[in-house]
C-alpha cells in the first residue's frame, strides 16, 4: 500500500553534494501523531473511532498488529478487542498517557528530523523520506517500519530517572530512554530499514563495518549530537574509550576475534552491558565504536561520498583502505 508522502524539504545548499556542518535549517518534517489518536479510541472504544483508526491508519495497525499484538492483519477476527485489552492494562495505560503528555510539544523533534532527512535526501537522492509517527508499545517495539512508514515508541523516551524504568532497566540502557535520543533513533531505523544488513552475522568485522556505517551516517545528519549521546554513552566512558582504543583493537586482534565466524562471541561486542572482553568500566556496544572510527578514517582517506560507502560491501577492502591504526 502506497503512502503519499505529505512533506517536503526546503534545503538550498551553497555547495555540491552534502555536508554535516554549517548547513541551512530545512522545513520542519511533520509528526503524525497516531499515540494521540489511538489513545483516544482506547479510552473511549466506539464503532466511530475504530472505523476512524482503518480509514486513516491502516500501515500503522498492521505494524502495532504485527510488531506488538502478535496478529497477522487488522482483519483477523478479535484484531481491536485485543488492542484494546492490551492498552487498557492500568499500568500500560497510566505510561501511555504520561508517554503522550511528555511529548505534547514536539517541535523540536521536528525541526530535528527535518535537517536530519534533509541531509539524508542530499546524500541519497533516490531516497524516499518516510511518513513519520509516534507510537507507544508498552517498553516494547522500539522502532517500527513499513513502506514508506517510520514510528518510534515514546514510552522509552522519559528520561533516565523516570521512576518506571529504575524497575526494568539498568544504568547502561537508561542512559538512552532519554528525548534527546528520539531525533537519533528514527534517523537510525530508517537508514538500517534502507539499507539493511547483508553481511554474515557471526563474522565481527563485516558487524563493526555495518554498524559503523550507520552511526557515521547519523552522526553527519546530527552533527548537534556528541559522540557519547549517539553511542549511549556518558562524558566519562567515552573518554575512556578514546584513551583506551589502540588497546580495544590490539585485543580484538590478539584474540582473533575479527575475522573468526562466532556468532557468539561477535554479539558481545554489540551489547550493551560491557563486554566480557575487557575491564567493567569499558562501556558496552565497543564494535560499533570501533566500527565507527574505522568508518571515519575510510572517509578521510578514500574521499567518498555517503552514497559511496553505503554502496560499498567489502569490509575487508574499507578497513585495508582506511588505513586505521589507533
Amino acid at each position: 500500500m502506497n503512502i503519499r508522502i505529505l512533506f517536503t524539504f526546503l534545503l538550498f545548499f551553497s555547495f555540491t553534494g552534502c555536508s554535516a556542518y554549517a548547513r541551512p535549517s530545512a522545513e520542519p518534517l511533520s509528526v503524525d501523531r497516531f499515540d494521540q489518536r489511538l489513545l483516544e479510541y482506547i479510552e473511549n472504544p466506539d464503532a466511530s473511532l475504530q472505523e476512524a483508526l482503518v480509514r486513516d491508519y491502516p500501515v500503522m495497525l498492521d505494524l502495532i498488529g504485527k510488531g506488538i499484538l502478535n496478529m497477522k492483519s487488522v482483519d483477523a477476527p478479535g484484531f481491536f478487542e485485543k488492542l484494546s485489552a492490551y492498552y487498557s492494562n492500568p499500568a500500560l495505560l497510566a505510561l501511555y498517557k504520561e508517554s503522550v503528555a511528555r511529548f505534547d510539544q514536539i517541535e523540536a523533534v521536528e525541526q530535528g528530523l527535518g535537517d536530519g532527512f534533509a541531509y539524508l535526501q542530499a546524500c541519497f537522492p533516490a531516497m524516499q523520506p518516510p511518513r513519520v509517527y509516534m507510537h507507544v508499545s508498552g517498553l516494547n517495539q522500539n522502532i517500527l517500519t513499513g513502506e514508506n512508514t517510520l514510528s518510534l515508541s515514546i514510552d522509552k523516551y522519559l528520561g533516565v530517572d523516570y521512576p518506571l524504568y529504575e524497575e526494568f532497566f539498568y544504568d547502561y540502557q537508561r542512559i538512552k530512554m532519554q528525548p534527546r535520543s528520539v531525533v537519533p533513533d528514527y534517523l537510525t531505523g530508517w537508514l538500517m530499514s534502507e539499507y539493511a544488513f547483508a553481511g554474515k552475522e557471526n563474522v565481527l568485522l563485516e558487524r563493526m563495518i555495518y554498524a559503523g556505517k550507520i552511526k557515521y551516517l547519523v552522526s553527519r545528519a546530527c552533527p548537534e549530537h556528541a559522540a557519547e549521546q549517539l553511542m549511549g554513552y556518558t562524558e566519562e566512558q567515552m573518554q575512556l574509550v578514546k584513551q583506551n582504543e589502540g588497546v580495544i583493537w590490539q585485543t580484538i586482534i590478539e584474540r582473533k576475534h575479527l575475522y573468526t565466524p562466532d556468532h557468539i562471541v561477535t554479539n558481545q561486542y554489540f551489547e550493551e552491558q560491557p563486554s566480557p572482553f575487557f575491564t567493567d568500566e569499558m562501556p558496552g556496544n565497543i564494535g560499533a565504536f570501533v566500527g565507527w572510527q574505522i568508518v571515519e578514517h575510510y572517509m578521510k582517506e578514500t574521499k567518498s561520498t555517503p552514497e559511496q560507502l553505503m554502496q560499498s560491501h567489502n569490509a575487508q577492502e574499507i578497513l585495508s583502505l582506511s588505513r586505521y591504526k589507533p
